[in-house]
């Protein structure tokens, strides 16, 4: 049996974080590590207070949270990643594992776009941002991709080979885009989606969804011109 581990970066999650962690099916994970991202509540608190392992990461960003988390996780097979705002359904894990247990994929993407959403839950600027985002993958990269979901898992050992680097906005693109690149067995599974709880930090905001969305749109170029490692 591979062995598992769930990463949740989280920040200023203090309403959603016990009900994110609750609802991790019991017995699946060897270890649930809660990345603090520079919290001004109590999410490290919270989080601790239900068997979570918390790391703290001051510097700011998605990115450089998952990468502190991954620097402290205990040798495993697969990797989780997981939003810490409740939009994920965690329960829906066991169908995001399933292709990379049946030996058939490296890296699964939990699409939004395939799942089931809650009205209101993806706002007008992340689908579109999604649709060209996708579409300048499959035309550069040759892969068809249908969400840059943050829900998703991967064997660790293919995570190694795409050294990532991200440390905000982009990680979710650049995995993407590293593994088409890599020649990583790909799938997506459909996955439901819920408003999230609290306000967003990134599509909440237009400063937030411009800044996320160049970065996004950099990261594709970028890596269809560079050199592979």
């Amino acid at each position: 049996m591979l062995s598992l581990a769930v990463l949740i970066p989280a920040l200023n999650e203090e309403q959603a974080i016990a009900q994110v962690l609750a609802a991790i099916p019991p017995g699946l994970a060897q270890e649930v590590v809660v990345v603090d991202n520079g919290s001004t509540d109590r999410t490290a608190e919270v989080a601790r207070s239900l068997g979570a392992r918390v790391v703290s990461e001051p510097r700011r960003g998605y990115g450089q949270a998952c990468l502190s988390g991954l620097a402290a996780l205990a040798p495993v097979d697969i990797v989780v990643f997981l939003d810490g705002d409740y939009s994920d359904y965690p329960g829906e894990m066991p169908a995001l594992l399933a292709p990379i247990l049946r030996g058939e994929a490296d890296l699964v993407i939990g699409s939004r776009v395939l799942g089931t959403r809650q009205r209101g839950a993806l706002l007008p600027q992340q689908r579109l941002g999604n649709a060209l985002a996708t579409w300048l993958i499959r035309w550069f990269y040759g892969v068809r991709y249908t969400d840059l979901g943050p829900f998703r898992a991967i064997r660790t050992d293919a995570l190694r080979r795409l050294q990532m680097q991200d440390r905000d906005y982009g990680w979710t693109v650049e995995m993407q885009v590293k593994a088409a690149r890599a020649g990583l067995r790909l799938a997506e599974v459909p996955v439901s989606y819920r408003r999230r709880l609290g306000v967003s930090k990134i599509s909440g905001t237009l400063k937030g969804t411009l800044k996320a969305g160049h970065k996004i749109i950099t990261t594709i170029l970028r890596h269809a011109w560079s050199p592979l490692p």
